[in-house]
């Protein structure tokens, strides 16, 4: 068998299983497990699968929401990272919000009492806050992702590039030990040139991203000054990512006697 077939052997096998065993492949085809191996790495540099220990899994590739589940009212937990992150916003800031859904989330809980700058590549988030009168608010241009409605491409990149932010706030498809990853290329380079420009960098992560490394690493983990989580988020992983010298905040659920106001977050 030719190395091209045997690796077209491989990805069906990976198809029908959801993972594969470089031994039992090493088996399988009879050769050795260091030529398995070597099929492995080559299958992953072309995109094919994510290497894992000791053999691989497939990639994952998520596309956005529809609108109206992205931009629902969210979760009691991810309601509760919302909330927590925007009490962050201080006086005069410059801020960069994204279009996810927990983005999305953050707009009710926006401080309204004081002035402060809002960027954002976000055609959803834009038109959300171009009315609140104290928020000077930018959206940064280039070609509009149709099935996202952000703008993360070439253009947006150059734009970023020469802003100075004080604190902006990311998320990803998925984190983790290693740090946040999205399903894109350019929404990963996107994510990664907004912390470098940002003097504070806080991580959005609700615990059900917590395991998922998707197709393209956008922000590692020491690129994050704060990772906000919510409670369900298993103790050992928040330990074990403060151990690699990164905070982790634990939002608090909303009770039902709290309002809007994020004065009392932090």
């Amino acid at each position: 068998m030719l190395a091209e077939e045997r690796r077209q052997a491989i990805i069906k096998i990976l198809e029908r299983d959801q993972k594969v065993v470089a031994r039992s492949l090493a088996r399988e085809f009879n050769i050795s497990v260091d030529s398995i191996r070597r099929d492995l790495t080559i299958m992953e540099e072309q995109g094919l699968l994510r290497k894992a220990y000791g053999g691989a899994v497939p990639i994952i590739r998520r596309v956005p929401l529809p609108d109206q589940e992205r931009y629902s009212e969210g979760s009691l937990l991810q309601n509760s990272i919302s909330r927590f992150a925007a009490s962050y916003i201080q006086k005069n800031d410059t801020v960069f919000i994204g279009g996810a859904g927990i983005h999305y989330g953050m707009l009710k809980y926006l401080p309204r009492h004081f002035p402060y700058t809002v960027v954002t590549n976000s055609l959803k988030v834009s038109q959300s806050i171009r009315e609140i009168t104290n928020i000077e608010s930018y959206i940064i241009g280039g070609k509009l992702n149709r099935l996202s409605g952000n703008v993360n491409d070439s253009y947006a990149l150059e734009q970023i590039r020469r802003l100075s932010l004080d604190v902006c706030f990311i998320t990803g498809g998925g984190i983790t030990l290693k740090g946040f990853s999205n399903s894109s290329f350019e929404a990963a380079n996107f994510a990664q040139a907004v912390c470098e420009v940002s003097n504070m960098a806080i991580g959005l992560a609700p615990h059900d991203k917590f395991g998922t490394d998707m197709f393209v690493r956008s922000v590692p983990i020491h690129g994050l000054d704060l990772i906000i989580t919510d409670q369900e988020t298993p103790q050992d992983i928040v330990e074990s990512i403060r151990k690699l010298g990164v905070e982790v905040a634990i939002a608090p659920v909303e009770t039902q006697g709290d309002n809007n106001s994020t004065e009392d977050c932090q």
